[in-house]
């Protein structure tokens, strides 16, 4: 089995390019007789000669028959390199991130432009899930990072960093008595119909954890949710992140009392190293996110 070091190759090309063995030893910074034995050692290894006798720079059929195939390799091996360089610095690759719908659409886009900016080759799949699809996500190793509420994730193989705090109100009808004030205390709701979804597991260390309780409807999906509140079937909870802008029949009004707030942050696992592209978005988020 041939064993052609990279070397030769190298000084190969530079004979062909430099147009001889002085020129070429030259850019090897090596002596002509040490890159005349490297060419030998190559054409040894061969079993056929490159250059003609005589005429040190001219190739042999043989020769022109290998130049364009280890050019060719020299190129691949040029690109390999800096592949690698690129991946090792962040710049190639794919990065995979789980987040609970809010935060995937309204602080995952503006981190992801910048970050898409500075590294337009690294290919980025989001994918956004409940807090449990999240925490399962990031644990079996299907995506890099994830971003959501720590409240949910208390696994000890997760490392969890604070970007923001998000608070909770009221969800009604813009329409509903309780739509003009300026903030609500968990009382004021009690006797109207409660609708539980997903994130009123917030309340549940407090006193309001009896407006899940006695909750008359529950809704997980995020789109059913707004339908059921829009009919004026009754009122929920909701962090501000979760409530979307744009309803123009709804309006989010802070509860003050309690008041309380999710903390959303980013994860990543404590017994695996990161991707060098997922650690710079988990620096950036946190450069951009995170209180100081």
């Amino acid at each position: 089995m041939m064993d052609i070091k990279l070397q030769q190759l190298k000084h190969f090309c530079w004979v062909v390019e430099e147009g001889g063995f002085r020129a070429a030893s030259a850019r090897a910074n090596r002596s002509q007789a040490a890159l005349s034995t490297s060419i030998k050692a190559l054409e040894k290894t061969l079993g056929q000669v490159l250059f003609e006798a005589g005429h040190k720079a001219k190739l042999t059929p043989f020769g022109e028959l290998c130049l364009p195939k280890v050019e060719q390799f020299m190129t691949q091996y040029h690109h390999l390199i800096y592949d690698l360089n690129a991946a090792a610095a962040g710049q190639l690759g794919e990065l995979r991130i789980a987040s609970v719908p809010s935060v995937a659409a309204k602080i995952i886009p503006r981190i992801l432009a910048k970050f898409t900016k500075q590294y337009p080759k690294i290919k980025v799949s989001l994918i956004d899930d409940n807090a449990a699809g999240v925490e399962r996500r990031l644990l079996a190793g299907e995506v890099d990072l994830a971003l959501g509420n720590c409240l949910n994730i208390n696994h000890d193989r997760i490392d969890f960093t604070l970007l923001l705090l998000d608070p909770i109100g009221v969800v009604c009808l813009k329409s509903h008595e309780l739509s003009i004030k300026e903030g609500i205390q968990w009382q004021e709701i009690k006797d109207y119909p409660f609708v539980n979804n997903g994130t009123c597991s917030l309340l549940d260390p407090t006193s309001a954890h009896v407006l899940s309780q006695n909750a008359f409807y529950s809704v997980e999906n995020i789109t059913s949710l707004f339908s059921v509140l829009e009919l004026g079937v009754g009122v929920t909870t909701l962090p501000k992140l979760a409530f979307p802008e744009n309803l123009p029949s709804l309006c989010w009004i802070p509860l003050i009392a309690p008041k309380l707030e999710r903390e959303v942050g980013i994860f990543k696992l404590i017994d695996r190293h990161i991707s060098p592209q997922a650690m710079i978005f988990y620096n950036l988020c946190i450069k951009e996110l995170a209180p100081e």
